[in-house]
């Protein structure tokens, strides 16, 4: 392994919350496969399966923030095990209802509870932010680490799901995925050591109590990440109808793992980085670069030359993901960090569930070649969405509430100040003094109307 990951390894307890992470973290590619598989595979019905599925991800895009906001207040052990028993017990009961015929309206109700899956990747990217301050090196091979184990759940998820569904019974991949999520939510939060410790909301402090989405810099990355969940979704949905029509359904599955490929060897590369510079910036080139390659894909012929443009489009992913972990970091108080980087899943869901529906629509009318159209005009959307919004990203922020304390030298490298502009604040959480070792120089009287801006 290479030495920067060996560093991060280093540190005790990190290989054993990053292993359990992978596992829990499996349903998130599973789930909403297995159910589709196991909807056709009882029915035959692709448009209730469809529907489900998109039930299933509005419910998570919608709970998994509100999840992680408690997270952030309660701790990670008390929230994470309610919440994944909820979630199996939900699923539980659309695999019961599905297999006994119930009533359609049970199926949704089901799929609408299993929403409240908690995001594993924001809570082992929350301890990795805990255990690492001060090392932003060190914190950047590990947001790097992170994003390579979300294309290996993205790479092995699927296909497991699907064969066990289709060779074994119907309901295997969704009864898997359940499995994986509690034995990873188990021993997640059985590792108490590296455990972020929670920030509770007092009364005296308002700014605590609302959402880290107020934060206008979160706000243009969740919003872009809306746009490349688009580019994910529909790629997915185009290349499956692209190898349909070339005679090659089964060779999708291949295709989209050399998509993921790329992603995760530019993942494995990037962490080995030493960068310089603004992440702002990093972003907006990273988010560029994804749209730029979404050009040769409507001029691949076959499946071959498919899946070279999908691994060069892949390339640019893992990036852009990695700088967006960093400047949600840099933009969101630590007592919100949990819930600010699920906020950045739920746009990639919503993105997803949209680029999947409007693709569908395009392939059914125009054909699977007119289908790249779509991530497309998404990357567009993304790419505007990132040059409107770059100002955002560059403004000094108040980091924590209450308390003032010296700024990180991590949070600050890199974010660009206007001329005459001072260092920016940073804020501690409402339960105490900065825990990265600087001290604290008074009290911070709260400003009304102040945003995180």
């Amino acid at each position: 392994m290479p030495s920067p990951y060996r560093a991060i390894f280093a540190v005790p307890g990190t290989l054993g919350f990053s292993a359990a992470g992978l596992i829990g973290r499996m349903p998130l590619a599973m789930m909403g496969v297995g159910v589709l598989t196991m909807i056709t595979e009882l029915t035959g019905r692709y448009g209730l399966a469809g529907l489900l599925t998109g039930t299933l991800a509005l419910s998570a895009a919608l709970l998994g923030p509100q999840v992680s906001r408690l997270v952030d207040r309660y701790g990670q052990r008390r929230v994470l095990r309610p919440a994944a028993l909820v979630s199996v017990a939900a699923a539980g009961a659309l695999v019961l209802c599905a297999q006994a015929g119930a009533p359609e309206w049970t199926l949704f109700v089901s799929a609408a509870a299993a929403g409240c899956v908690p995001s594993l990747g924001a809570m082992t990217r929350a301890r990795w932010a805990e255990i690492l301050r001060g090392r932003p090196q060190d914190l950047h091979t590990a947001y790097s680490l992170e994003s390579i184990v979300d294309e290996l759940c993205f790479i092995m998820g699927p296909p497991m799901s699907i064969g066990l569904s289709v060779v074994w019974f119907p309901a295997a991949g969704p009864v898997l995925a359940g499995v994986f999520l509690l034995a990873g939510v188990w021993w997640l939060t059985a590792q108490r050591a590296t455990e972020p410790a929670p920030h509770p909301v007092e009364r005296h402090h308002a700014a605590a109590r609302t959402s880290a989405l107020r934060s206008p810099g979160l706000q243009v990355l969740v919003v872009a990440f809306v746009a490349t969940g688009a580019i994910f979704g529909a790629v997915d949905v185009v290349t499956v109808a692209f190898a349909e029509e070339q005679g090659h359904k089964r060779a999708s599955s291949l295709v989209l793992a050399v998509y993921a490929g790329g992603s995760c060897l530019a993942g494995a590369v990037f962490g080995m980085l030493r960068l310089k510079g603004a992440p702002a910036r990093r972003w907006v080139v990273g988010v560029l670069a994804m749209a730029v390659s979404m050009i040769p894909l409507q001029l691949a012929g076959n499946l071959t030359l498919l899946a070279v443009a999908l691994f060069v489009a892949g390339l640019a992913i893992a990036p852009t993901m990695v700088t967006t972990m960093a400047l949600v970091e840099a933009h969101v108080p630590r007592g919100k960090l949990t819930e600010g980087m699920t906020w950045t899943g739920t746009g990639l869901a919503v993105g997803v569930a949209l680029g999947t529906s409007v693709s569908g629509w395009v392939v059914a009318v125009h054909g699977a070649r007119a289908g790249y159209v779509v991530p497309g005009v998404a990357g567009v959307l993304a790419a505007l969405v990132a040059f409107l919004g770059y100002r955002r990203l560059t403004r000094p922020v108040p980091r924590r509430e209450g308390q003032r304390a010296q700024q990180d030298p991590e949070q600050s490298e890199g974010l660009e100040r206007p001329e005459g502009l001072e260092q920016p604040e940073r804020y501690d959480g409402p339960d105490g003094p900065d825990r990265s070792g600087a001290p604290g120089r008074g009290e911070q009287p709260e400003r009304s109307g102040s945003h995180l801006a």
